[in-house]
This record gives structure tokens, C-alpha cells and sequence, in this order.
């Protein structure tokens, strides 16, 4: 977590660590393997690079990419990768401002709900439903309704990789952290929840 809070601090003031992006470090990558420190499970806008907004080199990041930062089966399959065999010991969820999934999600509710298996969108808008329900059931809001369905998409993609049988047992270890966080466009900053 202190190299994520670290790499994206350079990121913010503009000066970014030197980073090893060779022929020689590309061979060594290929030939010792690669030894990510965390997974980030991200969404794919071309806004929020992981690699970028944290600073870091080849072979320091597992990146899982999809609109919305959601976990399907097969999200799940490539986080329970880079923590098993890898060894990644963290897994960062990590959403932002102004994301068009979720706004998506919330503009088409209804259509997500009753028809989710109807196209693709659906199916993945499905996914952010639960979020949208739950922020459409609390009384208050001190974000407005995206910005808060965002934050609580966060936090169930989180949950739902806690809940994961494979990955529970080394959280009981103490073993693998899983946090949620949100990029903010404007600043760049990353606060983790």
C-alpha cells in the first residue's frame, strides 16, 4: 500500500520516478517472471491508468480491467491468479470520478434489471445494479447520486472478492489485504477507503 500511496504522491507533483522500460529489464521480466507487489481491479477508462496514476514499472502491477471495475467470473479467475501464484499480497478496487459505467447503470436502471441478459451492456450493468439499489435505499446522501453509487460499487466488488473461498483463507492468514479506492480525475489523487 505505502509504494501505491507513494508512486501516485510523484504522480501528483510530477515527478515520477525513473522507470526501467529496456530491452535488458524487458529480458529480465521474461526471464525470472513477474512479481506484482498488488493487483489493481480497474476500470477500463483510458482516464485511469494504474500503472501511471501509481507510478510504476513493468512487472510491479497485476492490472484487471473492465468498465465499471466490476468482478465477473472472469475478473475473478485473474485476481485469484496473481494472488495465488504470483503472490500478489494486496488487491486494490479501484473506481473514479465521472465513471460512464455507473452513470449508465443509474440512467438505465429499469432496462439492466429486467432484461439482463438481453445484450451485453445489460450484463454488465447488471453487475452495478446492486449498487445503484443500494444507494436508491439509503435516505442520505452526502454525494451526488453517481459519485455515491460509485463508492458503494467499490465497496461491494470489494466484499465480493473478500467473499471469494479460494482467496478468504489468506485473509484470515493475514496473508492478502483487499481495499477499495477512488481516483479523482481533476486532482489525480487516489484516496483509499
Amino acid at each position: 500500500m505505502q509504494q501505491l500511496l507513494e508512486g501516485n504522491k510523484r504522480y501528483i507533483e510530477q515527478k515520477l520516478a525513473g522507470k526501467e522500460i529496456n530491452q535488458e529489464y524487458r529480458q529480465v521480466l521474461k526471464e525470472e517472471g513477474q512479481k506484482p507487489f498488488a493487483v489493481i481491479v480497474g476500470c477500463s477508462d483510458s482516464r485511469v491508468p494504474p500503472e501511471l496514476i501509481f507510478d510504476q514499472a513493468f512487472g510491479d502491477l497485476f492490472v484487471v480491467r473492465v468498465a465499471g471495475n466490476v468482478i465477473d467470473a472472469v475478473a475473478m479467475a485473474s485476481v485469484e491468479y496473481a494472488v495465488e501464484q504470483l503472490h500478489s499480497p494486496l488487491v486494490v478496487v479501484l473506481g473514479h470520478e465521472s465513471c460512464g459505467a455507473v452513470k449508465a447503470a443509474v440512467d438505465n436502471c429499469c432496462d439492466a434489471i429486467d432484461n439482463p441478459n438481453d445484450s451485453n451492456m445489460n450484463k454488465l450493468l447488471s453487475l452495478i445494479q446492486p449498487s445503484v439499489q443500494e444507494v436508491k435505499k439509503e435516505a442520505t446522501q452526502d454525494a451526488p447520486l453517481y459519485e455515491a453509487v460509485t463508492d458503494k460499487n467499490v465497496a461491494i466488488m470489494v466484499e465480493k472478492i473478500k467473499q471469494n473461498p479460494q482467496l478468504s483463507t489468506l485473509i484470515n492468514q493475514g496473508k492478502l489485504s483487499i481495499v477499495g479506492a477512488k481516483y479523482h480525475l481533476e486532482s489525480g489523487e487516489v484516496d483509499f477507503f
